[in-house]
């Protein structure tokens, strides 16, 4: 559980650190790949989330 939360802080300051690159360089690159970080995390996050309910499904 600890290595998925500090996953998920990393993707944060991931996706932040390429959100203020682009507000600082135009770069559309940058916005892309916040975009591509954003919809993988949300995919990964929905699978965690999955596994959770599956999880409480099978103890009950």
């Amino acid at each position: 559980m600890l290595i998925v939360r500090l996953i998920g802080v990393l993707l944060i300051i991931a996706v932040g650190t390429c959100f203020l690159a682009y507000a600082l360089t135009r770069n559309p690159r940058h916005l892309s790949l916040a975009w591509a970080l954003m919809k993988y995390a949300l995919f990964a996050a929905l699978g965690f989330f999955a596994l959770l309910a599956l999880e409480r499904v099978l103890i009950l």
